[in-house]
């Protein structure tokens, strides 16, 4: 079983950035956690940023029968992009959106997810944690179902 961590704009800055929203911990601590979540499980965890969306809509295209679930957290993108929406429903893996912060209690723009409007589970405001909760949840999904591409 595979399972793609998407990660979007600026969270290579984890750690630097807002520390009081997004915590202390970096963004290479959150790959390592991603990474060791899927060792625990026993499946293949891929993880990947990028600040540029046509990067991140490839890295989804490029998941079409090779991936078996993809986590995301695209970052701003959430709110604005109609492109990562579109190439999620494309290639109709199921898929969890992330957000380390309570995006319900900040800024209303923040309030509006795209992508969540495809996601089968929207996980946020449980900081890195909640990256590790949506890799289990895909996993006992894919599991259940009997289902993956790849082992």
């Amino acid at each position: 079983m595979k399972i793609l961590v998407l990660n979007g704009v600026n969270m290579n800055m984890l750690g630097i950035r807002e520390k009081g929203i997004y915590g202390h911990e970096t963004f290479e601590e959150l790959e390592k956690k991603v990474i060791e979540k899927g060792k625990l499980l026993g499946i293949e965890v891929i993880s990947y940023q990028s600040n540029y969306e046509g990067e991140l809509v490839e890295k989804i295209q490029q998941a079409y029968e090779t991936m078996d679930g993809i986590v995301i957290n695209p970052g701003a993108y959430t709110h604005t992009s109609i492109a990562l929406l579109d190439a999620l429903k494309a290639v109709q893996l199921p898929a969890v959106e992330v957000h380390i912060s309570n995006i319900d209690e900040r800024e209303d723009f923040r309030k509006i997810s795209y992508i969540g409007t495809y996601c089968e589970k929207r996980i946020y405001g449980k900081g890195i944690a909640g990256y590790e909760e949506a890799i289990e949840y895909l996993y006992n999904k894919l599991a259940n179902c009997g289902f993956v591409y790849k082992q």
